[in-house]
């Protein structure tokens, strides 16, 4: 996968530059959008030189990307933490749990509306802007990089063949939950209940036939 940064952190206060460069890039994308950002003004706000942050971001849509990827990394962090704290009777109730939380991310995390696993969406809901499909990878699309990181939490909750069969019903069920998220985000600013209950039912009636016969995996 392509790297996000142009170097990474060695220090702990390069890092912590770092994040608090992507901080504020996401709380800008929340409050002017995607055209109005500058990386001048990310510099300014993060407190360090603008040179340092081209020591790590090459532009704008290279800093744009890094979010992209953190909030990928966050989201699944938090799926992770909800299946530790939660009884899983069923596999329907991951894809569930998968979708609440990318609903309080939407609602709740700064930027997340306009920036979420890559694309960049002027207005609620989209469409994205053109060539901002490939932005977690310059080779691959956005929701088959998604699709595959939630591949690989699935093959290690479930004793479920890996394969093609798996890999493409994921990257089908991530698009149409996008579609369907999206719609529910032009709907209400703070996503259509009804819309987001479709959705997941949605997906647990398209996956049941994929994954009607996944156990949890022996410990």
């Amino acid at each position: 996968m392509t790297s996000t940064l142009r170097r990474r952190p060695s220090q702990r206060r390069s890092a912590e530059r770092v994040e608090r460069m992507l901080d504020e890039c996401a709380s800008l994308l929340g409050e002017v959008g995607y055209d109005a950002l500058t990386t001048k003004e990310v510099a300014r706000r993060a407190e360090v030189p603008i040179g340092t942050f081209y020591q790590f971001f090459p532009d704008k849509q290279g800093l744009v990307r890094a979010l992209a990827m953190r909030n990928l990394d966050r989201f699944l962090t938090r799926v992770t933490d909800r299946i530790a704290a939660t009884d899983l009777a069923h596999w329907s109730e991951l894809a569930d749990l998968a979708i609440d939380e990318f609903v309080v991310m939407k609602r709740t995390t700064p930027g997340f509306a306009v920036v979420d696993f890559g694309e960049v969406l002027p207005t609620p809901g989209g469409p994205a802007l053109p060539g901002t499909t490939h932005m977690l990878d310059e080779a691959t699309e956005n929701s088959a990089v998604v699709a595959d990181r939630l591949r690989t939490l699935i093959v290690g909750l479930y004793d479920k063949p890996e394969g093609e069969g798996l890999d493409l019903a994921l990257r089908v069920a991530v698009e149409a939950a996008d579609a369907v998220l999206k719609l529910a985000f032009r709907t209400r600013a703070d996503g259509d209940p009804a819309l987001i209950a479709e959705c997941k039912q949605l997906v647990r009636r398209y996956l049941a036939e994929h994954l009607s016969t996944a156990r949890p995996a022996a410990s």
